[in-house]
């Protein structure tokens, strides 16, 4: 599998997009965001090297569907229990949506500790196995370390933020996959 130069156009205005998006986080190695841009990066890679789907798409689709409920799941637990209050997380390189003020361990986050990294996993591989290759196992395990590498700045982060209270809350759930990892 190659990446056809009928790719390069979608691959510069994607990469030129998800640049914009995290030109904050970018600014601020070790942060969440830094490397969350890398896995978005990944992702948008597979996605154009897989475009044209090779064989049986069973796991591939199942994958691709769902990666939408964690997401959907932890954006909405996140917007309802949060409470979000911009001026006591002065972290300019979070987005508004990520500065919650109180520690959300309901609903899917009672479950995982980081329900948006599950679905960019879930897309990453569900994007690998719609056209297996070397190349693409090679990305998909470098955006499987980058969505990892975010989770754990994650964790840095919210432990600075959130204390002894964060420390517990890791302790009674996983990290991706609830009763797993």
């Amino acid at each position: 599998m190659s990446l056809p130069i009928s790719n390069l156009p979608l691959l510069l205005t994607g990469t030129a997009g998800l640049l914009w998006l995290s030109r904050k986080p970018l600014r601020n190695p070790g942060s969440h965001g830094f490397y969350r841009f890398f896995a978005w990066e990944t992702i948008l890679a597979l996605t154009l090297l897989n475009r044209e789907p090779a064989g049986d798409q069973l796991l591939s689709e199942t994958l691709l569907q769902l990666s939408l409920l964690p997401l959907v799941f932890g954006f909405i637990a996140l917007r309802r229990e949060g409470k979000r209050d911009p001026t006591q997380r002065d972290d300019g390189s979070l987005y508004s949506w990520e500065k919650t003020s109180e520690l959300v361990t309901q609903g899917i986050f009672g479950l995982i500790r980081h329900p948006m990294y599950s679905a960019l996993l879930a897309l990453d591989w569900g994007m690998f196995f719609r056209a297996p290759s070397w190349p693409a196992f090679a990305l998909a395990l470098f955006g499987s370390a980058c969505v990892l590498l975010t989770a754990l700045a994650d964790e840095r982060e919210c432990i600075a933020y959130f204390g002894q209270a964060y420390i517990d809350y890791m302790q009674g759930t996983r990290r991706f996959i609830p009763w797993i990892f």
